[in-house]
């Protein structure tokens, strides 16, 4: 059965009968299920081959599952921390979809300024690309242009660093129109300073020295083959800067009619993976893609929820954080992110079975710090959740409660918990500042549903003259209700004037 707390679903049924049974909808798979198995028909196969032997083979070409070997470089912290951040390099190379073989660490104060490792490790490495058959080897750090085209050099295979794994993921997971125009931006970002000639043929385009024999019209300097791209892509950049900005203008009108209409807002947000959709599920009933993988879902999900007491919010779910967040992708979900910080509430999402948990809700508060820093603002306040409380165990969860008191401990996937939860966020949501005290007559039935849906009512009772409400109120929903002040409510109503109890004054 259904929460009756919960908000509606944004889900066409207009082709199905009004006497349709619930078995039909109960057992109708969401979007969130339709999403991930559209996702699952796609994934890459291991073992086969996209080498061709022959090139009368190009019809018959296999996708090959990609094998990288990783490394890293400790520079800080502790050889857990160290590892850690190994660990979740690894987990984000399989949700790109790759088979990891072998990982390295070497321990320096700071990357090699040529090579990100050292020279021995670097014979190290290539030894190990050569034994294990790796055709990728991915760095845990952001890549310097110089390092990559060293790297490339001395391991003969393709090299990429952690930054171009996550826009990777972000490529694959991206739907919308918005969130691909987003991920596209961020990945030009990244290439520009990273363009490479590929062979001497292509290092000109025309040109040479007066008298050559490119013709009238095509002497002098010429333009290289770098500079058309760098050109192509900025102008590419420029367009895309210009649609988000046209996008950014659709989401503050529909952010600008939730304010004016008084709708309170939540935003969730956590680190990648930690059950923020999940949790939106449960609240909500959303059937929004749920994915035991690093950022599975990136468009951000908006959906009406109702606080026990009958108070109408929105409760979005936002893009998922991860340690080193690159700043392309910063720069580009800036709007999106921006939600978070314009919201009333904060839920923080941290995973409860996560061996690291403090460090994850570090690196998310330092992000939203960053945004609300650009914005001038300052955050709303953070309501703390423990989510996976069935995956954690009982030592790791008395130690959450220690580190963060206020926390509350779920479990979206068994409900544990979700709807103490959900009156902790009926708590914080700010509530109608101005009491009132009205008869409002049954011809005007609407001022009682707008009173029910947008204010708090403490009071109802209903006469013969109309319904009497005793509620707090907005100020746009008070000056709609001031004809309808009782007597009571120190107010001049109806009844000065002569007229009928609950009538408006003339």
């Amino acid at each position: 059965m259904s929460n009756p707390n919960r908000g509606d679903v944004l889900t066409s049924r207009a082709d199905l009968s009004a006497d349709t049974p619930d078995e039909v909808f109960d057992d109708a798979p969401s979007t969130g299920e339709l999403e991930l198995e559209d996702r699952a028909s796609l994934r890459r196969v291991a073992g086969l081959s996209t080498e061709l032997s022959d090139i009368t083979e190009v019809e018959n070409r296999q996708l090959r599952l990609e094998h990288v070997v990783l490394v890293g470089v400790w520079t800080e912290g502790t050889a857990a921390q160290s590892e850690a951040s190994l660990d979740e390099l690894a987990r984000l190379a399989e949700t790109a979809g790759s088979t990891v073989l072998e990982g390295l660490v070497q321990r320096r104060n700071r990357p090699d300024p040529a090579t990100y490792v050292g020279s021995g490790k670097v014979r190290e490495l290539a030894d190990i690309v050569t034994a294990t058959g790796a055709d990728t080897v991915v760095c845990d750090g952001e890549l310097s242009p110089g390092q990559l085209r060293q790297l490339e050099d001395k391991l003969n295979v393709k090299v990429v660093d952690r930054t171009a794994l996550i826009l990777d993921i972000f490529a694959q997971h991206a739907s919308s129109k918005e969130g691909k125009a987003q991920v596209e931006l961020a990945q030009l970002q990244y290439l520009i300073p990273r363009l490479r000639g590929w062979g001497d043929t292509l290092s000109r385009q025309a040109g040479g020295r007066a008298g050559s024999n490119g013709g009238v019209g095509l002497r002098g300097p010429g333009e290289t083959k770098l500079e058309i791209d760098r050109r192509r892509i900025s102008k590419r950049v420029a367009k895309l800067r210009r649609e988000i900005a046209a996008m950014d203008t659709i989401r503050e009108t529909k952010r600008g009619r939730r304010v004016a209409n008084d709708v309170p807002s939540v935003a969730i947000v956590g680190y990648t993976n930690a059950g923020k959709s999940s949790l939106l599920n449960a609240v909500t009933d959303a059937g929004v893609l749920v994915e035991d993988a690093l950022f599975a879902t990136l468009d951000p999900t908006t959906r009406r929820a109702v606080t026990p007491d009958g108070r109408a919010y929105t409760l979005t779910d936002t893009v998922g954080f991860v340690r080193h967040l690159p700043h392309q992708l910063v720069d580009a979900f800036r709007s999106t992110l921006d939600e978070a910080v314009a919201a009333d509430v904060l839920l923080h999402i941290v995973d409860g079975s996560d061996p690291a948990p403090e460090e994850q809700v570090q690196a998310v508060r330092t992000v939203l710090a960053e945004i609300g820093s650009t914005r001038s603002e300052s955050l709303p306040p953070e309501l703390i959740v423990i989510n996976k409380a069935d995956a954690a165990d009982d030592v790791s969860l008395a130690r959450l409660r220690h580190l963060l008191p206020e926390a509350h401990v779920v479990s979206a996937r068994t409900q544990h918990g979700v709807e103490k939860l959900v009156a902790a966020i009926a708590d914080r949501l700010p509530r109608p500042e101005k009491p009132v005290d009205v008869l409002v007559p049954y011809a005007r039935g609407e001022l009682v549903a707008r009173t029910h849906a947008e204010g708090e009512v403490l009071t109802e009772d209903h006469t013969a003259d109309g319904t009497r409400l005793c509620a707090r109120v907005h100020a746009d929903l008070a000056g709609a209700l001031e004809p309808y002040r009782t007597e009571a409510d120190g107010a001049a109503g109806s009844g000065d004037a002569g007229g009928p109890v609950g009538e408006p004054a003339s």
